[in-house]
């Protein structure tokens, strides 16, 4: 006969919370996270990325805390997860809004702000010109192998940050707050050109309109902001990919840094 595999509870325990807490924080951040995270990916989707990271990755990591799953130390320790794996991701995020502000700021100045339509992934009305440049942030980072790094940095969080009991500092909280205060002025930098460039254009057409009062400012201003404003687009277009680069940069750069706050 062949030998009955017999194992305790406790060591059901072991192995289940080996491969749920890393579980947890992975799909925190698959959840949270640029290309993985959008609404148009199913959420069963998510979900199957999820575990066979925790297949691949959990075996390299070092022995869970002893903790029972259900109790008030095993709560904490998931919520926390939660909380790191979702910082993570919108980290990322940020870098991503600023462009979706950048896009609001143009057309506004472009006149295209009635030019909106339901957009689900931020789950509200976005205008044409902000998606447009949150697909081509999409595409540079993808090209950057964007979506790798972040699978590693996932990998090297359990090192720098191991799953444990302990209370997390609140530096890394601090550094996450202080570097989302960062988005509104990274996406004016990324749109200054442009509103330089159609505010000048407004204060010449202003100046003719004084100057001389039959010119129809209303009928011609539209159509030549509009031209202004896709014309230099497209001569901004170039220089999108090494500005988005740096940004992507520095939000890979912001996450060791936010775990290494969460430590002291």
């Amino acid at each position: 006969m062949a030998p009955i595999v017999s194992f305790t509870s406790d060591q059901l325990n072991v192995w289940l919370v080996s491969y749920l807490w890393p579980f947890v924080r992975m799909m925190a951040l698959v959840g949270s996270a640029p290309i993985l995270g959008e609404a148009a990916v199913p959420r069963p989707v998510k979900v199957v990325i999820a575990v066979l990271l925790a297949l691949v990755i959990t075996p390299t990591l070092d022995a869970p805390p002893v903790v029972p799953l259900i109790s008030v130390a095993g709560l904490w320790i998931m919520i926390s997860q939660v909380l790191i794996g979702a910082a993570m991701g919108f980290s990322m995020r940020m870098v991503f809004a600023a462009v979706q502000v950048a896009g609001e700021y143009v057309g506004l100045q472009m006149g295209l702000s009635f030019a909106s339509f339901f957009d689900p992934t931020s789950g509200g009305n976005t205008m044409v010109l902000a998606r447009l440049l949150n697909v081509m942030a999409m595409l540079v980072f993808l090209s950057l192998d964007g979506h790798l790094m972040m699978i590693r940095i996932l990998a090297e969080s359990f090192h720098a940050l191991p799953i444990a009991d302990a209370p997390l500092a609140r530096g890394g909280w601090s550094l996450l707050a202080a570097a989302g205060a960062h988005v509104i002025a990274d996406g004016l930098m990324l749109a200054l050109p442009l509103i330089a460039t159609l505010l000048s254009l407004n204060l010449a057409m202003g100046i003719l309109n004084r100057v001389s009062p039959q010119f129809s400012i209303f009928s011609v201003g539209f159509p030549i902001t509009l031209l202004a404003g896709l014309g230099m687009l497209q001569l901004l277009m170039q220089y999108l990919a090494p500005f988005l680069a740096l940004r992507f940069g520095a939000g890979f750069d912001l996450i060791p840094q936010f775990l290494q706050g969460l430590r002291r």
